[in-house]
Parts: structure tokens; C-alpha cells; sequence
């Protein structure tokens, strides 16, 4: 017995300070604070115009109006005491952007937010388990949906709850001294209970009085309100997921739609513009839902064009019963549907939404279209001074004079994202996504994990090791996780006699479509053009750019002044902002570019975006690209002669040209932890003899690399297809296999020679015949895609094998063919007459995204799209709709200045850089019976 009484004193003890603990979270009112500037939230890199300061004053007035002094909260609408947690987040995200954007000061955003968080956190909770569904903002009553008081209360809405986690995000980010109270909110949340198997559950409360848990979201919503879960630690997978979900074509546009609908479900899976817009400014759009919001504005606009109804549709308050309406593009089996939340059709209440067009706009700011929509609702503020207006009904023409939290809360987000450089307002890597295609389970790439960034086949290295592969959520290489210093370079001098053309001249004008689709193509270099290094990235997920995928940024800016695409002016800018950025590059020992650059910092990093301060060696192929380019911008714009021949003489040529051989070297890391730089030729079929045919233009022997000699052949469809030279100088057997992009590249720029024609139509011919024989389109070529294995070489034959797709690796990628839309464009091009190419071409043509070019192509196996965009598949788009109107001659053109700066250092000589021996060209121009195209020239053999 004596034993037992401390025993028992100490088991009191601790129960007591178990108790403690629990109350403290259970009833947490902590110490109003005071926030601090002391983040790079406060970092207004664009600040607002006169006229956009006029709107956000405007959206903050709603606010000001609607404000609640005794609960801190505001009103969800216009003079009505009501509000949801979506409701509560709005205002959150409305506040932490009027503090900077110096519409309050910080001794008001303080009172503001102290007062709503002390009211939140002692909110009676549904079930002392989660925020109810809705509450009265005067009182913070549970009321239900009419502002009647409930005591129950009506359940919760997890997407609710998904949104005010990212408003909390976003606060604790820009004013950390928040931090432990917003936790300390959460800690008294049962935020489990609205997760199961992966998704977001809400609760409702039958007639019966029981609680029913019911899964919420769908596409759109449903990821969205995922990710703000995940930035608290709280995973829902199969929410973050897009599937299931399947293309719906609607006005032309092939549009994304959830595959539970109200009918399977009770639960609406409308298609509406906020969701992206959401995703958009706070997370930044990428993968997938970056081309699922530009196909939700295309199909706005192609309603537009057919019916001159300016369309911006989502879900709004409105007027009049019913007081709110899902305008969509698309909902549970029905075209532009409005509709209640029980869906019951209103069409007479479509509305052109403030918010939306606000959304789109800011978005997307070089989109005519989103411009025109914009400019509809920009003024449509209320005359009294509380806020916009959510929208203008279609049918009637009046504004709907709906005031609301949400389109005020959202115009204010908007502009604040605007005013940060249109910079997104919680990191992307807080949130993942793991999506694939209707019907496949692959997961989508990380941006910054991207293997290669170019058509052309990989360098000879693993591009990207197991730590480098992304899994299905995006993880942080060190790349994203150290801040990139964005420099600005200033473009070169204007040049003396700036031509308003080219000297190219067409053979006959575009026709509409032709026009339709070199527009469509140049949108690629104008939504992935980096204003301030004057640098396009290799490929639309990725910041990274190679001397091959600059080399086809020239080749389109050329191909697209030439056409008409774009003025004098433009194209005169962005030459002399792309002459100044490649004097700009870091050279790898001193020598080459590297291989590949950040398109913001323009620092070496290696394919999956990591930096290599010292380089990671140089490709003799990039180099080829780039060297034709600027070979073509001289000839054709001679008035950039000066500023090109003092770029590349810049460069040393000693190692890159060796004994009549193009090389390239590479950088690998010894056990002991050295970088070791090795120099071997180049031998991949088809890009080995582009490149030669490139330096040869410069003047350059590399004979030994140029198209020519003895190729072994394999036995494809019956005809002898090549695989490789036949070569004594290295044994190397890197990347065997065919594809068509070299060769339609030769064949565009520099023609069909015999000795290449003898190669290009056995290529050709063995893809035809298979569509003879199978039906199956054909166009192998190397593509990039958005999701593992991110680069696939549809070959002709490749690793001994027949129509196999081979990775980087050199694994095959089952039911991984593609049908290249570059190589149909291009074939069609070369080959007019023939009657697969120009089947080819129609299979292909409608494979584009207005607003950011065409696409890689469809997959052979279930013809769906394979999402990517890349500078290498709408140059050679634009190059083949020139070729088209030039008479089908070769798009290099031959130089007639021979005593350039270039030429004249040549003659001197002894320069130590690896220049030609003699100044003369080692091809020239020649025509006979089968057409213009580039010999090599034994005359200028040095």
C-alpha cells in the first residue's frame, strides 16, 4: 500500500497534463499578432496600371461594404449575412492581395484577420468534426442554405474545406506569424473524416437525421480541392488524379470532361473556366491542365466565332430565382448547358462572367480573344461604388447585377498574380498530379525532369538516372528548389539597313488554311517566348532550351517573316534578342555552347533541368542546327551578317571537326569523383549527315561525315531500309535505329541529293507500304511527350526490330507509337503527289492548340493526342508550309557575300580556333531532272 500512493499521485499527474494538452488544442486562442513584410510576397514585379488599380480598388470596396465587424467575416453576396468556407477563402485570398497591393493599410489587414481567426476557430463544428456548410457571417451561426439557424447544422463540403486550406497556405507564406494559429485551427479540424480511399468525402444529413458521407468533386474542382489538402500534409491521390474522365468534341475543340454525370452519380460534372483559372494563379498550369485550360478558352472562342456570342461561362450568383446557375461549356451530356446544382436548365440566364473573362485575360494576356471578352466586362462596376457586377446575361443584354464575394475575391487574386509577374501564388511543388489519358494510367512528367528537351535523339548519356525520374507527384530537383535568377539581355544594336522581308521569294501566297496553320504553329514561339533573355524553351514544360531547339526557333522566325506570319517589326526584335543571348551563353571550356541552358538564367543544366555550372560537354549535331540557321539568316536577311559572323567566331572548332569527322564530347563523373570530358565522332544515321551538311555551308571539311560511302540495310516491308554507315573509324553502336526527322530536315532545307535520295524513299516507301498492308498511319519519327518515358523514338526499325518505340534507354515502350504531326506536314510538303502523304496530312492537320501550337501527334494504337508541344514539331510545321511556296526549292539559300567578316578571318588563317583551311563553301546549289538541292563541292575540299 505505501508503494501505491505516488504511484497513484503520479498516474494523476500525467492525466492531468494529458487533459491539459487536449484542452489546448480542443479550445486554442492564441495571442493576436502582427504580421511583417518579410517575404518575397511583397515583391510587385509588374506593378498595376492606373486602369487596373481602378479595378482592384473597385473589387476591395465589395469587401469594405460587406465586412462584419462582430465575426471579422464578410458577406457572400451583396448585403446578405451569409457565407461557406469556398466563401471564407475568397475573402482570405481577397485580403492577403488589397494588403499588397496597398489597398488597406497594415494596421487594418491585421485587425482584419486577427478578428476572423479568433471567430474561426471558435465556430460551433458539424459533429465537432468539420466547419458546417454554411454559417451566418453577422453571428457564425450554423443556418442552412436560407440563413435559418440549425443546430446540427447540414454536413460539409470537402471542397470547401480544399479551398481555405489554400487560402491558409497562401497566409502563413506571406504573413508567417500566422503560422501557429492557422495550425492550431486545423489541429481542432477531424480532417480525416473527410478523406477516404484516396478522395474527398462531404457530409450531408439525411431525413432520417443520419450522416451520410458522399464523395465530392470532379474534374476541375476535384483537383483542385485535392491539392489544397496536400499542402497540409493530407493526401488524396485518387482525387489529384484526372481520371476518369474521356474527349468530348464540342464546337471542334475536343474538351475534357469527369465521366460521373448527374445521371450515374446525382452529382453535376459540368466543365467550367474557374477551376483552371484557379489552378492557374495559384498553382501555375501545367501537364495536362495546362492543355485542358486552353481547350476550355478555345471552344469560348470557337462559340464566339460561330454564333458572335462572346462567351465566358462558369458558375454564378445571379439576380433573380433561382440566384445561382452553372454556365457551362459542357454537363452532364449537354453543349453549353445552364443549369441549377439539381440540374434543372436555365439557358435564358447564360452570362458572359466577370470573373471568368477577368480569369482568362490575365491568364493568358496575349490571347485576342480573351483580350475582346475582357474588354466586355472590364468597366461593369457597380455606380454605387460596392464591387463588379458577376456578369452580362446573353439573352437580354443586361448587366447581372449580382454582388458577390467570389467574383470581387477572384478579380482581386488575379490582379495581385498580374502584379507578381504573373507568378503563381503558392509553389507548384506543393501539390501533385498524377494523371494520364482516357483509359491509360501513366503518370503526367515533371517539368523540370524532363529527360530531353529536343527532337533529336539524346546525347550519348543516360539523361535522366533514377533520382532523376519524376513518380507521380512532382518532386523538387535541386533545379526548382534554388531560386533562378532571371537575367535580362539587351538585344544587339539595331542592324544598319533592316529589310522589311525576306529575299525569299514565294511561288504563290498562303492559302486560309495553310494561313490557319502556320498561325497556329508560330503560337508555340510566342507562348514560350522569355521576354527578358530573348530565349524560347525547347519545349513547352520545360525552362530549358539546346542549340538545336534555338536553331529551330530561327528556322521558324525565318519561315514565319517570310510568310507573313508576323511583321518586320516583330521579327527584327526577337533576331537581334536571340543574336544577343547566344553571345551570351557560358561556353564549355571556352570552346561550344553547352548542351543545354536555362532559358531564364541562361546557365548550363543537364536534361532534367539540374545546373552544371562547369557545362556537360557539347553536341556536334546542336551545333549543325544552329550553324544552318545562321548560314540561312545571313543569305536571306543579309543585314544580320556582322552580328552572325561575330557569334561564331566566337566558338573554337578544334575538337568539334577532326580529320574529316564531326565529334561531340560528353562529361563523365569517376568513382573518385572527377569530371571527365570525352570526345567521340558522331554516327547517328541521319542527323550526322544534316549536321555535316551544315558546317559545310561554313566552309568546313568534314567529307567523312557528309552523306555518302556504303549504309548497311535491313529488310523493312520488303524494302532496305538503312540502319547505319558502314564506317572502319569507330565501332560505337549508340542509338541504332530510323526515324524521319533527319531526313525530312535534310530534305527541306538542303534537298534531295542522290546519294540522300537514296536513303530518304526507302524510308518513306516502308511506311507507306505498312499503311497499305495494316491501316495503321505512319509516321515514325522521335517525339516528346509529357509522361514517361518523355522521349519516344517511333522507329522504322531500331534495336533489330520492326516498328518497335524505343526510350532513350533503348527499352522498348509498348503501344508507345506515335504518329509524328511534324513528319506528316513534312512529307506532305516533299511529296505532294503522293497519295499516302497527303493521307497522311489530313490525319494530322486539326492535331493543334490555337494558343500554343500543334501537337507532337496522336498515338497509333488509339489515335488519342499525345500531349506536348515542342519548338522542333511547329518549326518544321512552318518550314514545310514555306517549302510549300517557294516552288519546293531547298529553304538554305546560298550566300552571295564571300567577304564577310567570317570569310575574311578564314583567309587569314592561323587563327587557333579550328577554322577552314581555305574560304570557300565545301557544297554549292545544283538542279537537274529531280530538283534543286546542295552537292558537296570537290572543288573546295581544303
Amino acid at each position: 500500500m505505501i508503494y501505491k500512493l505516488p504511484q497513484q499521485k503520479l498516474l494523476r499527474w500525467i492525466a492531468l497534463f494529458l487533459i491539459g494538452t487536449f484542452l489546448q488544442f480542443l479550445f486554442y486562442i492564441p495571442t493576436p499578432v502582427l504580421s511583417q513584410n518579410s517575404n518575397s510576397c511583397s515583391n510587385i514585379t509588374t506593378p498595376l496600371t492606373s486602369e487596373e488599380q481602378t479595378y482592384a480598388r473597385a473589387a476591395w470596396q465589395y469587401f469594405v461594404k460587406n465586412y462584419q465587424p462582430a465575426t471579422g467575416f464578410t458577406n457572400s453576396t451583396g448585403g446578405y449575412p451569409s457565407g461557406t468556407l469556398w466563401d471564407m477563402g475568397n475573402y482570405l485570398m481577397a485580403l492577403n492581395a488589397a494588403r499588397w497591393l496597398n489597398l488597406t493599410d497594415q494596421a487594418d489587414f491585421d485587425n482584419r484577420l486577427n478578428k476572423f481567426l479568433t471567430t474561426l476557430s471558435s465556430l460551433k463544428l458539424f459533429e465537432d468534426a468539420l466547419p458546417n456548410k454554411v454559417y451566418n457571417a453577422a453571428t457564425a451561426q450554423m443556418v442552412d442554405y436560407g440563413n435559418n439557424p440549425v443546430e446540427r447544422g447540414l454536413g460539409w463540403s470537402a471542397l470547401d474545406v480544399g479551398r481555405i486550406l489554400a487560402a491558409f497556405d497562401v497566409i502563413r507564406t506571406c504573413h508567417p506569424q500566422y503560422n501557429d494559429w492557422l495550425k492550431g485551427i486545423i489541429a481542432k479540424w477531424q480532417v480525416a473524416r473527410s478523406l477516404k480511399d484516396g478522395q474527398l468525402f462531404g457530409a450531408t444529413v439525411l431525413p432520417d437525421n443520419k450522416t451520410l458521407l458522399v464523395q465530392e468533386g470532379r474534374l476541375g474542382y476535384e483537383e483542385y480541392g485535392a491539392r489544397g489538402y496536400q499542402l497540409w500534409g493530407f493526401s488524396a491521390p485518387k482525387a489529384i488524379a484526372l481520371e476518369p474522365f474521356k474527349l468530348v468534341e464540342i464546337n471542334g475543340v475536343q474538351i475534357p470532361v469527369d465521366t460521373r454525370d448527374f445521371q450515374s452519380t446525382n452529382a453535376n460534372n459540368y466543365v467550367v473556366s474557374e477551376s483552371y483559372i484557379l489552378e492557374g494563379i495559384e498553382f501555375g498550369l501545367q501537364g495536362e491542365l495546362a492543355d485542358f485550360a486552353a481547350r476550355v478558352l478555345d471552344v469560348q472562342k470557337r462559340r464566339f466565332d460561330t454564333t458572335g456570342q462572346l462567351t465566358a461561362v462558369t458558375e454564378d450568383n445571379i439576380d433573380q430565382v433561382p440566384y445561382f446557375l452553372y454556365n457551362t461549356v459542357y454537363a452532364n451530356g449537354a453543349n453549353w448547358a445552364t443549369i441549377t446544382d439539381t440540374n434543372q436548365p436555365y439557358p435564358q440566364f447564360r452570362s458572359i462572367s466577370t470573373k471568368a473573362a477577368f480569369g482568362w485575360h490575365y491568364l493568358f494576356p496575349d490571347n485576342a480573344y480573351a483580350q475582346k471578352v475582357f474588354d466586355a466586362v472590364k468597366d461593369l462596376r457597380s455606380p454605387d461604388d460596392s464591387g463588379y457586377y458577376a456578369g452580362i446575361y446573353e439573352e437580354s443584354k443586361q448587366p447581372n447585377k449580382a454582388l458577390t464575394g467570389n467574383t470581387n475575391g477572384l478579380i482581386l487574386e488575379i490582379l495581385y498574380y498580374k502584379s507578381r509577374g504573373n507568378h503563381p501564388l503558392i509553389a507548384s511543388t506543393s501539390a501533385s498530379v498524377s494523371t494520364g489519358k482516357p483509359s491509360a494510367n501513366a503518370s503526367l512528367a515533371t517539368p523540370s525532369n524532363q529527360p530531353n528537351s529536343t527532337g533529336k535523339p539524346s546525347a550519348n548519356a543516360s539523361l535522366a538516372t533514377p533520382a532523376n525520374q519524376p513518380n507521380s507527384t512532382p518532386i523538387a530537383t535541386p533545379a526548382e528548389n534554388s531560386k533562378v535568377i532571371e537575367v535580362t539581355v539587351a538585344p544587339i544594336p539595331p542592324v544598319d539597313s533592316p529589310q522589311p522581308s525576306s529575299n525569299l521569294k514565294l511561288d504563290r501566297p498562303l492559302t486560309l488554311i495553310e494561313r490557319r496553320y502556320a498561325e497556329a504553329a508560330w503560337r508555340y514561339f510566342q507562348a514560350n517566348y522569355h521576354s527578358k533573355s530573348g530565349l524560347i524553351d525547347d519545349r513547352s514544360d520545360f525552362k530549358g532550351a539546346t542549340l538545336w531547339g534555338l536553331g529551330d526557333y530561327l528556322a521558324a522566325l525565318h519561315a514565319a517573316r517570310s510568310l507573313d506570319i508576323i511583321t518586320p517589326k516583330e521579327f527584327d526584335g526577337r533576331t537581334r534578342h536571340l543574336l544577343a543571348a547566344l553571345t551570351k551563353l557560358p561556353l564549355f571550356a571556352g570552346e561550344l555552347p553547352s548542351r543545354s541552358y536555362d532559358t531564364r538564367s541562361l546557365q548550363p543544366v543537364d536534361y532534367g533541368g539540374n545546373p552544371v555550372p562547369e557545362g556537360n560537354g557539347w553536341s556536334a549535331l546542336d551545333l549543325g542546327r544552329m550553324l544552318a540557321a545562321l548560314y540561312n539568316l545571313k543569305s536571306c536577311h543579309p543585314e544580320y551578317t556582322a552580328a552572325v559572323d561575330k557569334i561564331v567566331l566566337d566558338w573554337s572548332y578544334l575538337r568539334v571537326v577532326r580529320e574529316g569527322i564531326l565529334s561531340s564530347a560528353t562529361v563523365t563523373k569517376e568513382q573518385e569523383g572527377r569530371y571527365l570530358t570525352r570526345v567521340n565522332p558522331e554516327i547517328r544515321l541521319g542527323y550526322e549527315e544534316y549536321a555535316a551538311r551544315a558546317f559545310q555551308l561554313w566552309g568546313f571539311n568534314v567529307e567523312r561525315s557528309a552523306v555518302g560511302g556504303e549504309y548497311e540495310t535491313v529488310s523493312v516491308e520488303g524494302l532496305k531500309v538503312p540502319i547505319q554507315r558502314h564506317r572502319t573509324d569507330t565501332n560505337s553502336k549508340v542509338n541504332q535505329y530510323t526515324v524521319s526527322n533527319p531526313f525530312v530536315l535534310y530534305a527541306l532545307e538542303f534537298g534531295l541529293d542522290p546519294q540522300m535520295r537514296s536513303l530518304f524513299e526507302p524510308i518513306f516507301q516502308a511506311q507507306a507500304e505498312r499503311y497499305r498492308r495494316t491501316g495503321i498511319f505512319t509516321a515514325s519519327a522521335t517525339t516528346l511527350i509529357d509522361r514517361k518515358p518523355y522521349t519516344v523514338h517511333s522507329t522504322i526499325t531500331g534495336q533489330g526490330e520492326s516498328w518497335v518505340a524505343l526510350g532513350d534507354d533503348g527499352q522498348p515502350v509498348p503501344k508507345g507509337r506515335l504518329v509524328s504531326t511534324a513528319v506528316a506536314f513534312a512529307y506532305n510538303a516533299l511529296l505532294p503527289e503522293n497519295k499516302y502523304s497527303q493521307q497522311l496530312l489530313q490525319g494530322t492537320t486539326d492535331l493543334y492548340n490555337p494558343l500554343v501550337g500543334f501537337y507532337e501527334g496522336f498515338y497509333e494504337t488509339t489515335g488519342k493526342t499525345a500531349v506536348g508541344f515542342t519548338s522542333s514539331t511547329n518549326s518544321v510545321i512552318l518550314q514545310s508550309l514555306l517549302y510549300n511556296v517557294t516552288n519546293r526549292q531547298p529553304l538554305i539559300r546560298p550566300t552571295t557575300n564571300m567577304n564577310s567578316l567570317w570569310w575574311q578571318t578564314v583567309t587569314k588563317g592561323n587563327s587557333g580556333r579550328g577554322l577552314p583551311n581555305t574560304a570557300t563553301q565545301q557544297i554549292k546549289l545544283t538542279s537537274d531532272s529531280s530538283g534543286s538541292y546542295w552537292v558537296s563541292d570537290s572543288r573546295g575540299n581544303s
